[in-house]
């Protein structure tokens, strides 16, 4: 690629600066909140100020970053000149164990009462911009501004134990200037300030007595990423210049948005407790979207980097089944969007010999060769169901079951935080038809993942680990390709013992308390067995069995003592679908006899717990779904499960589920 390739005349239009646009930013946000609350009952008027930046904790993910999308419009007037408009939404961080993502609070004294403290935290945010900018050399130059606004909570308690939540519009303008520039074809990225002022908003305490009125400055600095759709009128067939050393073999980005809506009716319920379903009918949803950005750092390696925002809730906060039916949702929801980092590693091939075999672009994925004997050593933050117990008709709740143990062996309680990601490393040596996969990962900070007050933290010392190993080998039956996988780990942390919760509940008349008895560090092992087999072109069945210590209870995935699991997908190219696909699975879950006397005696699980468990029975499970492709890059899928004996409990259920989702990637 030449230089001519950059240079424009002063009468040319800047190539590729005209039409629609979408993307995706990143950022960082600080400034400042200034408040005044109104004399009452409770005490006299009182002012101060807050700062809003908050740390970034790389082991739960709070501070006050953000992710954000975006879309606008480009028009290109001519003489290097672009004006445009744009529009963006913004998800803060999940919020930090006080409850603030971008915010913070202070404190005041109240009248005979003690102490108030007023805080805030912004729920999400956005704003409607202009644009204007000079091009240089396919580089954009601009400045914007225009109108903004955030939707905040505000909180105000006391020391007496009062505590009172209002939520908050507030109104403003932002100004700002940046610079865009060419990576990939159709792809730019862009660096680019903002100044924003919120208007004086005001929320009435009336537990309190106070009315507290608050405003805020905010700074922010985005790293951004659109796609550009270009000039849709046709009359310009001009394109962006990427600089010569970013080119479509050395880096990647990929993308993709999926939305489930999940209801279940009415059901049979003698009882319930706090990690029930209620058996009443009830509807939730979650919808997440994110970003696969990859680049080549040197032969053989690559460094990945998956941001996504996240929205929405399963059942009971994603309680009540051990086999739960949406492993679209995670243990922690949030009713507003909020940002995640899921992944960051760094990938390193080196081929050993052997045929070569072409890779196709994928997700998380380079195309290219290698050879059929290597070594892949993976390295960061990943999830271990990444690399381990995969299965090609069972693994992706976006596109294939939906239920936490159709898509993985329910005993395998791999390390994770509260959203299925940890910290680790993890080795893969590939010879002939085989594979040996080894890894190291950290565990959450205390076992139940959501149910513990750290909400599923990972362990920033690195001293709870859990230890993974897995032989592959792959064959042929009948001529079709298949796999047979065997999978063990074991966790070594402070993780406690049913019989000690028991006999602890029973010597003080109070419910089991498990986290009561987590004292000594403790090994669970659990192994489980994969099993996948193509029957023709269009059919494949797969089968999983596992097995974990049913003496201690599990970590950070369910509460699945020994699981039974199978099922087919068909392909509908029998009749003129070939992208629909079918898919049709059972479960038999069920736990130890010692975990059922724990549950009996009020014990809390990660997922389940009634308050008690008279009558135990295995948890079974029945799902069915149909995906309906509507072009290459979207589905949508209908889904039905049937939960019998929901939380190993016959007192309650069966309980029917329908789903709907739609996904869509590129």
């Amino acid at each position: 690629m030449s230089g001519q390739a950059y240079a424009q005349s002063a009468d040319t239009k800047s190539p590729g600066w005209n039409g629609f646009y979408a993307g995706a930013y990143i950022g960082q946000a600080w400034g400042k909140t200034d408040w005044n609350a109104s004399a009452g009952a409770s005490g006299p008027a009182e002012s101060g100020s807050f700062g809003l930046y908050n740390a970034f904790d790389a082991f739960n993910e709070t501070g006050s970053w953000f992710e954000g999308l975006e879309i606008g419009f480009n028009h290109n007037l001519g003489n290097q000149m672009v004006v445009g408009i744009e529009a963006d939404m913004t998800a803060p961080a999940f919020p930090n164990v006080n409850g603030i993502s971008i915010g913070g609070s202070s404190t005041f004294p109240l009248s005979g009462a003690g102490n108030a403290t007023y805080s805030e935290s912004t729920l999400w945010a956005g704003s409607l911009r202009g644009r204007i900018g000079y091009t240089l050399s396919d580089w954009l130059f601009y400045g914007t501004g225009g109108f903004a606004w955030t939707y905040n909570q505000t909180t105000l308690a006391t020391d007496s134990g009062t505590n009172e939540r209002h939520t908050v519009w507030r109104p403003g303008w932002t100004v700002g200037g940046g610079v865009e520039v060419p990576l990939l074809p159709s792809w730019t990225g862009k660096i680019e300030y903002l100044y924003t002022s919120f208007d004086k908003s005001d929320a009435t305490f009336s537990s309190i007595g106070q009315r507290v009125e608050a405003s805020s400055a905010v700074q922010q600095v985005r790293v951004g990423l659109n796609y550009q759709f270009g000039d849709l009128s046709g009359t310009s067939d001009k394109k962006l210049q990427p600089p010569p050393l970013l080119d479509s073999d050395n880096f990647s980005i990929h993308g993709q948005t999926t939305y489930v809506e999940q209801f279940h009716p009415g059901f049979h319920s003698a009882f319930s407790g706090p990690n029930s379903i209620l058996g009443v009918a009830d509807a939730e949803e979650t919808w997440d979207a994110g970003f696969f950005i990859g680049a080549r750092l040197w032969k053989g390696a690559e460094l990945w980097f998956d941001p996504e925002i996240n929205q929405g809730f399963g059942f009971a906060n994603t309680h009540g089944a051990a086999g739960f039916s949406s492993a679209e949702a995670f243990k922690q929801g949030h009713a507003e969007p909020y940002a995640r980092i899921q992944r960051l590693f760094v990938r390193q091939n080196i081929d050993l010999g052997g045929e070569s075999e072409k890779v196709d672009a994928d997700i998380n994925q380079f195309a290219g060769t290698h050879t059929a004997n290597r070594l892949v050593l993976t390295f960061g933050k990943f999830s271990i169901a990444d690399i381990f117990d995969t299965n090609s008709y069972a693994n992706n709740p976006k596109s294939d079951f939906l239920n936490w143990s159709v898509v993985n062996a329910g005993t395998f309680d791999y390390a994770s935080d509260g959203w299925g990601f940890t910290y680790g490393a993890a080795a893969e040596w590939y010879w002939d038809r085989w594979t040996l996969r080894g890894g190291i990962f950290d565990l959450s900070v205390t076992p139940a993942g959501g149910n513990s007050p750290f909400g599923g933290d990972l362990d920033p010392n690195f001293s709870q680990l859990q230890y993974v190993a897995e032989l592959e080998e792959r064959h042929k039956l009948w001529g079709q390709p298949g796999k047979l996988k065997v999978t063990a780990f074991l966790s070594n942390g402070k993780a406690g013992r049913f019989a000690d919760a028991i006999a602890l509940s029973e010597a003080t008349g109070q419910p089991a308390d498990i986290g009561a008895v987590r004292h000594d560090f403790t090994n669970r092992p659990g192994v489980s067995v994969n099993f996948e087999q193509q029957i023709s072109d269009t059919v494949g069945m797969f089968a999983r069995a596992g097995w974990a210590d049913g003496n201690i209870e599990p970590w950070d995935f369910t509460d699945i003592d020994t699981t039974f699991s199978g099922g087919v997908q068909v392909v509908g190219k029998a009749w003129g679908r070939p992208n629909d696909t079918f898919g049709l699975a059972g479960v038999i879950n069920d736990i130890s006899g010692i975990h059922q006397e724990f549950l009996n005696d009020g014990g809390l699980g990660i997922l389940v717990g009634d308050g008690q468990l008279p009558h135990p029975s295995w948890e079974k499970i029945l799902e069915t779904y149909y995906s309906y492709a509507v072009c290459t890059s979207t589905k949508l899928s209908a889904d039905y499960q049937f939960i019998a004996d929901p939380a190993y409990n016959s007192d309650r259920g069966p309980i029917s589920v329908f789903s709907g989702r739609v996904h869509t990637q590129f």
